[in-house]
């Protein structure tokens, strides 16, 4: 892989050992969750959004599941499922790239019903108000009725697309202009106080008129805006792959800071920001391929501290609770736990695979997906591993795939991309888990939603 300089743009994965797992004792987690029901977990009692709340802390008061019991129900969509779930009353929502938006029993993992955009949707819903929002690639963004699935409104955007660029990551040829495989993500909304924010490919944030669709406001950033908006005392924070973390009066659009990121002209590859940000006591946290965990002031933007990865990008959004940010990296395959206020690393764990998923945290326990196709469970009070869930798709051919760069030969472009295209054969879970009582329910790219308990 070396060789051929693939690894300039493949800040995606590069296998380590694994640390051992201990064993989790049922008597200790209970007294973990009571003792980690802080302020900001007091924030999350509402999962119908992406990461849990309007600040995107990833955290859930819910029970969770210190001990994985088994699969409660498993539904198949038409395609893959990298958007995350939204839990809301007897109903779970989950937009497939089959381009179906489903509403699935919460019971009994069957359909109630379904709506169809025959579009790729890479977009979380959010549910509120009776109405059940997402964004697809057809430049759309959408309101359905919770109730029926009937269509409410629909608004159009200017259109979407991947980030792209010449000489993408080192990929060859030089000249062409390439989609970026890895922006799979489409921004997903937020809703605050009768709007719906969301980002767009062709660079605008958006605030529309939550009931009607009407437009209430844009803002036009510099490039693909695929971050979702956290939203906390007014203020919208989302960043776009113009290397910015903008900070925007969520009534009127105007912008109160912007904080610039990494660059990088060459191959693109060091630079964007996939990552959503949390915020809590203050501080707004978030990720970036540049190689960096961000924490800034809410009111100032001002860098307060910056972990650096050493080139490994942070592609998922980070889960805040108890004084301490849990974030991931894609090529290093690694879970940190770091202070929320000064950034020092309390603990690494070592998944030897890249994630994206970013993480939920309930009862004591933190969960995350990976790109072997495993759901990952880690016990909070010490960094140790306590179970992993493998998809379907991961139990049949994880054996003739044994590493994250075993697929790739070249760096030429299409080559990358079937490349890419056969590690999902794994089954990898890109989606969010998201925490209800006693059950996580999450997404896999071999198109199943898993309910575990």
């Amino acid at each position: 892989m070396h060789k051929f300089a693939i690894i300039s743009f493949l800040r995606c994965a590069r296998p380590e050992g694994a640390r051992s797992a201990r064993a989790i004792r049922d008597a200790s987690i209970v007294g973990l969750a009571i003792f980690l029901l802080s302020p900001i977990a007091a924030l999350a009692a509402d999962s119908a959004s992406f990461r849990g709340n309007a600040e995107h802390t990833g955290v859930y008061d819910a029970a969770g599941v210190p001990k994985l019991g088994g699969v409660k129900w498993t539904f198949k969509t038409e395609g893959q499922v990298i958007a995350s779930p939204a839990v809301h009353g007897d109903a779970v929502y989950v937009c497939s790239t089959g381009g179906t938006l489903y509403a699935i029993d919460r019971a009994t993992g069957t359909s109630k019903w379904q709506y169809a955009v025959k579009s790729r949707i890479a977009s979380s819903p959010a549910v509120a108000e009776g109405l059940v929002y997402f964004g697809a690639f057809d430049g759309n963004f959408y309101a359905v009725s919770e109730a029926t699935g009937q269509l409410k409104w629909k608004f159009q955007t200017a259109g979407e697309h991947r980030f792209e660029a010449q000489h993408l990551h080192g990929m060859a040829p030089e000249n062409d202009t390439m989609p970026d495989p890895w922006d799979c993500y489409l921004s997903s909304p937020v809703v605050w106080n009768g709007a719906v924010y969301f980002g767009s490919g062709d660079g605008n944030i958006y605030a529309l008129d939550a009931a009607s669709g009407t437009l209430r406001w844009k803002f036009k950033t510099g490039n693909v805006v695929h971050a979702s908006p956290a939203l906390a005392d007014g203020v919208l924070f989302v960043g776009s792959w113009d290397s910015y973390l903008y900070a925007l009066d969520a009534a009127t659009g105007a912008e109160k800071w912007r904080f610039q990121t990494g660059v990088d002209p060459v191959n693109h590859n060091q630079q964007g920001i996939q990552s959503s940000a949390a915020i809590a006591e203050g501080m707004v946290y978030f990720g970036c391929r540049d190689g960096h965990l961000y924490a800034l002031d809410e009111k100032t933007g001002t860098k307060r501290w910056a972990y650096n990865t050493k080139g490994s990008w942070v592609l998922n959004s980070p889960a805040v609770s108890h004084g301490k940010v849990y974030f991931a990296t894609s090529d290093t395959g690694l879970l940190y736990a770091a202070d929320a206020k000064t950034g020092e690393i309390a603990f690494s764990v070592n998944w030897g695979w890249p994630m994206y998923s970013s993480p939920a945290i309930a009862g004591g326990m933190l969960y995350i997906g990976s790109t072997a196709g495993t759901l990952n469970a880690v016990n909070l009070a010490d960094g140790s591993k306590a179970w992993s869930f493998s998809t379907e798709a991961s139990k049949k051919y994880s054996a003739e795939i044994p590493g994250y760069f075993a697929p790739f030969t070249t760096n030429f472009y299409d080559d990358v991309v079937a490349s890419y295209n056969r590690l999902l054969l794994l089954g990898p879970i890109l989606s969010s888990p998201v925490v209800v009582d006693n059950v996580i329910y999450v997404g896999g790219v071999d198109g199943n939603v898993y309910a575990l308990d």
